[in-house]
C-alpha cells in the first residue's frame, strides 16, 4: 500500500467532478459478484451520471442513486456531465502514461465509454428523475432511513479529494454510508487514492473508527487496471 511516486505528474481539479462509468466498470472496480433482484436495495453515493443505477434497473435489480447535481434539470445535468468528459479527456491526454490501459485500451475507447454511461444515464434520468430513482443529496447526510440499503457503493469521491475535504468529513461520511446500509450489507468505497494518487493517510484510523460499531472493515481486491497504484477497495461489513 505504498505511495505511487509519479514526479510532478498528478490529475489538476478544482471542484468534484462529475463521472460518467458503466455498470460493468463498478463490476469489475467494487469486485461484484453478478447482482440478481435478490442483491438489492442498492445505493450509489455521489453517482453523477454513471450508468450503474440504470443498467441495475433493467437486470430487475432495485438500485438507487444519490448526487447533489440531480437538484438541477436533466438538461442541465446532462450537458454538464457532457463537458466533464471533455475536460477530462484532454487532462488525461496530458498524462496518459501513467495510467494502466488494459482494460480502457485507448484514449478514444475510455471516451467512448464515458459517452455511452452518459446516455444510459440520460434517458433513465429524464424518466425516472421524478420516481426517487435518483435523489439530490450530499455527504454526509442522506435522506434515507437507517438499515435501507443491502448495498452501498461510493464510486471517486471519498478519498480522491482529500485535498478538499478533512478528515472529520470522511469520517462522518463514511459512518453516514454504514448508517443507511442495513445488517448484513455492504458498504464499499473506491478508490483509496487522491488525485495526486496517494493513499488516504488516516485510512487505518478511519477502519478503527468503523470497527467501533461492530462492523467490519478490510482493504480487498479490486478488479479494474487504471489508476497508478490503485489495486484496492475498502470492503465495510455491517
Amino acid at each position: 500500500m505504498g505511495q505511487m511516486p509519479m514526479g510532478e505528474k498528478s490529475y489538476e481539479q478544482i471542484g468534484v467532478a462529475m463521472t460518467c462509468r458503466s455498470f460493468a466498470e463498478y463490476e469489475l472496480m467494487f469486485a461484484l459478484a453478478p447482482l440478481s433482484a435478490q442483491d438489492g436495495p442498492i445505493l450509489d453515493v455521489a453517482a453523477g451520471a454513471s450508468a450503474f443505477v440504470a443498467e441495475a434497473s433493467a437486470r430487475g435489480v432495485r438500485a438507487y442513486a444519490a448526487d447533489p447535481l440531480y437538484a438541477m434539470s436533466p438538461e442541465d445535468v446532462i450537458n454538464h456531465a457532457a463537458k466533464e468528459i471533455d475536460t477530462s479527456t484532454h487532462k488525461l491526454a496530458a498524462i496518459r502514461d501513467v495510467y494502466d490501459w488494459s482494460y480502457y485500451r485507448s484514449l478514444d475507447n475510455h471516451r467512448r465509454m464515458r459517452e455511452w454511461s452518459l446516455q444510459v444515464f440520460a434517458a433513465d434520468f429524464r424518466h425516472n428523475r421524478s420516481s426517487g430513482r435518483y435523489t439530490s443529496a450530499q455527504l454526509p447526510d442522506r435522506p434515507y432511513a437507517d438499515d435501507a440499503f443491502s448495498l452501498v457503493l461510493c464510486s471517486h469521491f471519498l478519498f480522491l479529494y482529500q485535498d478538499q475535504f478533512d478528515d472529520e468529513f470522511h469520517e462522518q461520511a463514511v459512518l453516514e454510508l454504514l448508517r443507511v446500509c442495513r445488517k448484513g450489507g455492504q458498504v464499499r468505497i473506491y478508490p483509496l487514492r487522491s488525485l495526486k494518487w496517494e493513499l488516504y493517510p488516516r485510512l487505518d484510523t478511519l477502519i478503527a473508527k468503523v470497527r467501533e460499531t461492530g462492523a467490519s472493515a478490510e482493504l480487498a481486491a479490486s478488479k479494474l487496471p487504471f489508476i497508478p497504484g490503485s489495486s484496492e477497495l475498502l470492503l465495510i461489513q455491517k
